[in-house]
């Protein structure tokens, strides 16, 4: 467990000092192989996160989805049971600030979405090994989220925050893809 907050602290520092103009270049990158993977043409419907600040920016990605005609699902998280579900969103304006600074759908604006519907999960994540483990926000939202899902499991990363090894827990789900600013890499297991 001390391995896996060192990890956290480590990468969450380096993404904090990634200079603006390169993270540009790299979301760029990074999105390009994503619409050329055949798991994302092949999709018609996406779940995904909008991005924080230091994560690959999501929002153009959303966009490129909508005008794909892909149905987008964003999570709404409930602190509480810490628990999430998915509602479809045809606008950011149908987002509001909620949870942990994250962007989340305003539920009277939006409709639930079941874990059935999505052909693609973009999984958030801090650090992630080359099995496809991977070291999170610490909330354990996608662990509890992803077991039973059909969906092809893939998460946005910079290509620093790929490492040999995580120290991985029995409850922990990895995702099958890691799309990088280099390539994806499909995770081996």
């Amino acid at each position: 467990m001390d391995r896996k907050r060192e990890l956290r602290r480590h990468m969450l520092s380096r993404l904090r000092q990634l200079p603006a103009p390169e993270k540009r270049v790299c979301d760029r990158q990074i999105a390009g192989y994503l619409y050329q993977w055949t798991p994302w043409k092949q999709a018609r419907a996406i779940a995904i996160t909008v991005a924080r600040e230091t994560e690959v920016d999501t929002a153009p990605i959303i966009e490129q989805a909508w005008r794909e005609g892909k149905k987008v699902g964003v999570p709404k998280c409930d602190p509480a049971a810490k628990m999430m579900t998915f509602r479809r969103i045809v606008s950011f304006a149908q987002l509001e600030e909620a949870y942990a600074g994250l962007l989340e759908p305003i539920e009277e604006q939006t409709m639930a979405m079941d874990r059935e519907e999505f052909d693609l999960i973009i999984v958030p994540g801090v650090c992630f090994a080359k099995n496809g483990f991977r070291i999170g926000y610490g909330g354990g939202y996608y662990d509890r989220y992803l077991p039973g899902a059909a969906a092809v499991t893939a998460a946005l990363a910079y290509s620093f925050q790929v490492v040999d090894d995580i120290p991985a827990e029995e409850h922990d789900v990895p995702v099958e893809f890691i799309i990088t600013d280099k390539g994806v890499i499909r995770c081996e297991r």
